[in-house]
């Protein structure tokens, strides 16, 4: 097969894409590659890489090493399949908003307000440079969106970092290490926390403005403490909150040994019903619905074993079920993605069905029938990301948050409480 040829015509179709996007028509295709692309956007010629050979060079490990074979410096969009230029627009870019080499401030739970313009997240729980331990609680933190379009503005440059500031909240005690997020609901934040200790995993509903009260909506199973809660969405149809519980507090050194399986739950917190929707996973982790309600997500991160080590012999996975109408148990489980480079962790869904989810090398988007599209591509690990309105693509990056400029709609969690 003429390798050269097939790629032309990848080019040919990516150029096509981005005419529809801008409603430009190019002069030719070298005017179209060269006006309509996203200065940051790279396509990568699948085919050329798919076969090494003998003195290839290939990956021996799924985190140490990237699958960047233009070896572009990051940030940039790396385009696999043409459609991921619908979903970048003509004017996508990405660029880091703030950072702290030192700690891990950026790692999960990120929630737009849209009443303040503010996304809000929490530092790494018990992992390297989360500054937090069994004796030392993680903190959660917000930006401000205005403030980093007048950063923009002031840098005069379309891609250089800027550093806006990260403002501490002041939480009570019963919060602790907090792992996933979302909302707004009810005007108020839900955050899901591992515990720390003897104190219980919980949920809870936090006032996103000062004193930042928390009102406690769950911290056991009919009297048994979970494992370490870890991520929750909220149902788009039902309004009920569907989360994940895994064991990594126990393999991050902050909690004690697990009580129980590693599972998805549903909680309807106006009757207080809480039970089981999904088992059989490794180590649960992301989830995340369609904006019908009618398919679910969940991530399997068991490659990543915290004092265990990485085996990459364990799920790095994305599966998908189809939510059953009537009782919304989970059914129908099957593989969704299995990804390149590191685990997927935090997912979101945008309104086309595209999959976001962060990873070893930053945010890996496929389409909704399982094929890579493209990657925000960072050269370092994201935990999570939020949809902060339309085209708004707010990243968790550990030590920096990224913010991607896009075409594509995130569905709008702030409506669903």
């Amino acid at each position: 097969m003429n390798h050269s040829w097939v790629f032309a015509s990848l080019l040919a179709a990516a150029v096509g894409y981005a005419t529809l996007a801008s409603g430009h028509v190019p002069a030719g295709l070298a005017a179209g590659r060269a006006n309509l692309l996203p200065p940051q956007a790279v396509l990568v010629d699948l085919l050329s890489s798919n076969v090494l050979g003998s003195n290839g060079t290939f990956r021996d490990s799924s985190t140490a090493t990237f699958f960047n074979p233009t070896n572009t410096t990051p940030p940039f969009f790396q385009v696999l399949d043409p459609s991921f230029l619908t979903v970048l627009g003509p004017k996508a870019f990405v660029r880091a908003v703030t950072s702290n080499p030192d700690f891990a401030f950026a790692h999960e739970a990120p929630i737009w307000d849209p009443q303040t313009d503010e996304v809000f997240f929490a530092s790494n729980d018990g992992g390297a440079l989360g500054r937090s331990d069994i004796d030392h609680n993680n903190l959660v933190g917000k930006i401000s969106l205005l403030e980093v379009a007048q950063a923009f503005q002031a840098s005069k440059s379309d891609v250089s970092p800027v550093n806006v500031t990260v403002t501490e909240l002041s939480l009570p005690e019963a919060i602790q290490m907090t792992n996933g997020g979302t909302g707004t609901f009810h005007g108020n934040l839900i955050l899901i926390n591992s515990g720390r200790g003897s104190r219980p995993p919980s949920i809870a509903l936090v006032n996103p403005r000062s004193p930042n009260n928390a009102t406690v909506l769950l911290d056991n199973f009919f009297g048994r403490q979970f494992n370490s809660l870890n991520d929750i969405k909220v149902h788009p149809k039902s309004g009920k909150l569907f989360f994940t519980d895994v064991t990594y507090g126990w393999l991050n050194h902050f909690r004690p040994l697990p009580l129980m399986p590693n599972q998805v739950y549903r909680f309807d917190p106006v009757t207080g019903s809480v039970r089981m929707v999904a088992d059989g996973f490794d180590r649960p982790n992301g989830i995340a619905f369609t904006a019908d309600g009618k398919t679910a997500y969940v991530t399997d991160t068991g490659e990543s074993g915290g004092f265990l080590g990485n085996n990459q012999t364990e799920p790095a996975s994305i599966y998908q079920f189809d939510v059953e109408p009537k009782t919304q148990m989970f059914t129908n489980r099957r593989v969704f993605a299995y990804v390149d480079n590191g685990v997927p962790d935090g997912i979101q869904v945008d309104m086309e069905g595209n999959v976001f989810s962060g990873c070893g090398d930053g945010v890996q988007v496929w389409n909704n029938e399982g094929t890579l599209i493209g990657k925000v591509f960072l050269g370092t690990t994201s935990a999570n990301l939020v949809f902060a309105s339309k085209g708004r693509l707010v990243i968790m990056a550990e030590t920096s948050i990224y913010f991607a400029q896009t075409a594509t709609e995130g569905q709008d969690l702030a409506s669903l409480g």
